[in-house]
């Protein structure tokens, strides 16, 4: 009977703490993590990968410390990559934490827990932060399309150039701004460097790479909408909550004052009938 007891004691604490979890702000979490993981770690070496095809196939080379040209530009994208992956990985935490909170504030799961109007203002913070940051991920997604777009361009003239025949394609990075307008660094089809570039797997690796981490940071989107729809009910609920808090102390403040009325009263036909 006593082993009975504590199997159902173990089985009530686990159904407890499963309640107590807040499998939206989990999913969401999960999501962010993924979406973060994937453009960053893609979005890197898609970057080193460019790196290699201007050096190796279109011979440009890499100006003084002091210049800002493209390997300095995208030296500065990496590590914005870096400040990203440690940004949001202490962000979802944080989110994690108050989607714990507000689940035991609302479901009474951690003992006589007081809203207070610090952790309101805290959940509404959270709401404007994430739009935010939904904001700049848009952002985000739209930049990552571009090096997408360039690079389909490239394989799409890689896979069509055997049947253009007697038709000159040239590739100029001019045209995207990657080196100076007086540089010519063009590529064309028929010559070796073209078929190099087309047969190595530096292009199709860093053209897919472009297309993971423009998916990681769709993800990321998805992941911040996400996380809005779920703070939103959370402040509401907490909001409804401290309501629901508010009429309770004022009842129960009425109802001890009936009681001490009630109590004087009796007190005083006491005094007088004795």
């Amino acid at each position: 009977a006593v082993r009975m007891m504590d199997e159902l004691t173990v089985q009530t604490c686990c159904i407890k703490c499963l309640g107590g979890i807040p499998y939206p702000s989990l999913i969401a979490t999960i999501l962010l993590y993924a979406g973060v993981a994937l453009f960053c770690g893609c979005g890197h070496e898609a970057l080193s990968g460019t790196v290699t095809i201007l050096q190796n196939y279109f011979e440009v080379v890499r100006g003084p410390v002091d210049s800002l040209d493209v390997f300095t530009m995208i030296d500065i994208i990496k590590y914005v990559i870096y400040g990203i992956a440690s940004a949001f990985f202490v962000y979802g935490i944080l989110l994690m934490v108050e989607g714990f909170f507000t689940s035991g504030a609302i479901k009474d799961l951690y003992g006589d827990f007081k809203i207070t109007t610090c952790g309101r203002c805290v959940s509404a913070w959270f709401i404007m932060l994430t739009y935010i940051f939904m904001l700049a991920w848009l952002g985000v997604t739209a930049f990552t399309s571009l090096p997408v777009f360039i690079y389909f361009n490239i394989w799409t003239i890689c896979q069509n150039a055997t049947i253009l025949e007697g038709v000159t394609l040239c590739l100029d990075p001019r045209q995207y701004g990657i080196v100076p307008i007086g540089e010519g660094k063009t590529v064309c089809t028929g010559s070796e460097k073209f078929y190099k570039m087309c047969e190595s797997n530096e292009l199709d690796m860093t053209f897919h790479l472009f297309v993971c981490s423009l998916a990681g940071a769709g993800a990321a989107v998805i992941a911040m909408i996400h996380y809005l729809m779920v703070l939103s009910a959370n402040w509401a609920y907490v909001k409804d909550a401290c309501r629901m808090q508010k009429y309770e102390d004022t009842k129960s403040k009425e109802e001890q004052e009936l009681h001490d009325i009630h109590s004087t009263r009796s007190k005083e036909r006491l005094n007088a009938y004795t």
